[in-house]
């Protein structure tokens, strides 16, 4: 697609939402607020986490002297067993119940480490943890959707710089997968082909938008991305969840997050802030041929260390923007 400098929509194949392309936008002079640079903590060991080995967390329990992962509920779950709504009959005031659970899981017992630093087989053994924790949830026949995300840095929300995902089992599936589901479902059903499975193939034949991969799995800037450095990682084999990966997938991930990680890391010589998501088919019990395993990663940083992307203005109210294209995105990745 030659789309140049001219201003474009992109549709989502996903959400089924559009895209707005302004490239021009990226020269505009910056006089908005600048992101203070938090530098990543340089010790093992801190006696005022509560995610390190031995410490007590906030609600007076101590963590294990725990080495490797760790895994636990978490103990300010935004989710509970008992979800409880009332909408009082009105449909003008609808809410329902949504129980679940939630879980915490430390990559490691090192405080300054984080994905793009630690050592692949370290990553793997996360890996492994975050399988058997997605397994124990899933098949509980009360969740519907186990989603699985890590908040990294300040700027993204996270509220502790130790390395650790969360993982939110829920009662019924989130919007975001929902939206997914129906698009790949009415894929499937009209070509009975994978909907991800044609898009990898079709993006591995352009690679305009390719950023790294390895035998098992390639991450790439989508062509409909909304942040500035969004990236979709896909297995280069169909499956659909975390427990249907082969040993040497796992290592496979464990080295394509490590790579695409610390390529962020060197774009703007700046820890990178992110938010990255799973999405495993949903855990309803039914069978999912049209579902691909797969993760997104939305980095904030728009153009160096301190300017980010506020979704703000047109972006809430009419459709999301972006600054600079998914192509230019993909190529400023790849030189680094």
């Amino acid at each position: 697609m030659k789309s140049g400098h001219h201003s474009h929509s992109r549709r989502n194949l996903l959400t089924d939402e559009w895209v707005l392309v302004s490239p021009d936008r990226n020269e505009r002079p910056w006089q908005g607020q600048l992101e203070s640079v938090i530098l990543e903590p340089d010790a093992i060991y801190a006696p005022d986490c509560y995610l390190c080995p031995g410490n007590q967390r906030a609600n007076k329990v101590h963590n294990p002297d725990y080495s490797g992962p760790f895994a636990f509920d978490n103990d300010f779950a935004a989710l509970s067993p008992a979800g409880d709504a009332e909408s009082g009959g009105n449909p003008l005031f609808e809410s329902r119940p949504e129980s679940g659970r939630c879980r915490v899981v430390c990559y490691s017992h090192q405080h300054n480490e984080r994905l793009s630093t630690m050592g692949v087989a370290h990553i793997a053994q996360a890996i492994e943890m975050l399988t058997e924790e997605y397994v124990t949830l899933a098949a509980d026949d009360a969740m519907r959707y186990v989603q699985v995300f890590e908040n990294r840095g300040q700027m993204m929300g996270s509220s502790n710089p130790h390395p650790h995902a969360q993982i939110w089992a829920t009662e019924h599936i989130p919007d975001e997968p929902a939206k997914e589901l129906l698009t790949q479902t009415q894929w499937w059903n009209d070509k009975q082909t994978l909907l991800l499975a044609d898009y990898r193939r079709a993006e591995t034949e352009t690679g305009s938008r390719v950023v790294v991969e390895n035998r098992h799995f390639v991450v790439l800037v989508p062509f409909w991305a909304t942040w500035p450095f969004e990236t979709l990682l896909l297995p280069k084999r169909n499956f659909a969840a975390f427990d249907q990966m082969s040993p040497d997938e796992v290592t496979g991930l464990a080295q394509i997050l490590k790579s695409v990680l610390a390529v962020y890391d060197r774009l703007f010589d700046v820890p990178m802030p992110y938010s990255l998501g799973f999405h495993p088919q949903p855990a309803d019990g039914n069978a999912h041929p049209e579902w691909l395993f797969h993760a997104h990663i939305c980095p904030p940083l728009l153009r160096s260390a301190s300017v980010r992307k506020h979704l703000v203005g047109f972006e809430m109210f009419g459709m999301p923007q972006r600054d600079l294209t998914p192509e230019l995105a993909a190529a400023r990745l790849r030189s680094v």
